[in-house]
């Protein structure tokens, strides 16, 4: 119970603020300068979101953050990409917890394993106070994957925005 009540505080007190103070503007046109270089070396789309906390009926159910990732992911249409190669680094800032979803295509050849080792690292940056380094980390090592698995092939569009959202 007592965990419970220190997420509830965590969340009731995260906003906005914080947010801005984990990713200034400055910060978040780097992430988006970031996805927008990356999805110009392979045929995947990324998206990063970042909540700065849960409210109302998702926290006092204590949805988790990968719950709350796979609703994002799902909002966002990442999964209606060509190629089914739409990936999804979702951060919920109260818990700093770090989610990767992604689409059918590229998780079947990437796995599980890999998107929890890209999310650990991120976390780690994120203990650090590292939040803007800590997605860059993220974005590259998921670009890795990305063109390894789905490399360019002529022309290809941006289907998804670049900008990251903040919830």
């Amino acid at each position: 119970m007592a965990m419970d009540i220190k997420r509830l505080g965590k969340h009731l007190l995260g906003n906005r603020a914080r947010v801005r103070r984990a990713f200034p503007h400055s910060a978040l046109a780097e992430i988006e300068k970031a996805i927008k270089t990356s999805e110009a070396r392979h045929a995947g789309q990324i998206r990063f979101v970042v909540e700065g906390a849960l409210d109302g009926r998702p926290l006092l159910a204590g949805q988790a953050a990968r719950e709350r990732a796979l609703d994002v992911f799902s909002h966002l249409r990442i999964w209606d990409t060509e190629h089914n190669s739409g990936v999804l680094i979702y951060l919920l800032l109260a818990d700093r917890d770090v989610e990767i979803v992604a689409d059918r295509g590229i998780d079947a050849k990437v796995g599980a394993e890999r998107w929890h080792a890209i999310c650990a690292r991120m976390e780690a940056e994120f203990r650090q106070g590292r939040f803007k380094s800590g997605v860059l980390e993220g974005i590259a090592q998921i670009t890795a994957d990305l063109a390894t698995h789905f490399p360019v092939h002529g022309a290809h569009r941006n289907e998804l925005p670049d900008p990251p959202v903040v919830l």
